[in-house]
């Protein structure tokens, strides 16, 4: 099971991505075009044309990691914005694999102890 860690950053490239990229590829769309560092840690995630195919890059200390996802029906619910990149949490990136789309969302405030 793909489990990140808590309060990893996730970034969701906008751009459809040619799915026939690995490794060496998918690192430098995140060094070109996202302008971040892909031995950072953060989770970088790569859709493509068809909404059908999904990547997750990301870099676990020791070497590159992707974790990939086809769907066999539909499609991957998610808003094209003019940016490049979307910051996403562990939350909207759950709901994005899921296929679920939240329309309107009201957080409520929790308490968060200053690390």
């Amino acid at each position: 099971m793909f489990t990140p860690e808590p309060r990893v950053k996730i970034w969701l490239y906008t751009q459809p991505v040619d799915m026939r990229k690995s490794f060496n590829g998918l690192s430098a769309l995140v060094a070109n075009q996202l302008h971040e560092d892909p031995l950072s840690g953060q989770l970088f995630v790569f859709i493509n044309r068809r909404k059908t195919h999904i990547k997750v890059l990301y870099f676990d200390g020791s070497g590159y990691c992707i974790w990939f996802k086809r769907l066999e029906q539909g499609q991957f619910n998610y808003r094209v914005h003019n940016a490049d990149k979307q910051a996403l949490d562990w939350t909207h990136l759950k709901l994005l694999l899921d296929g679920l789309e939240v329309k309107k969302i009201r957080q409520y405030r929790r308490y968060s102890h200053a690390a």
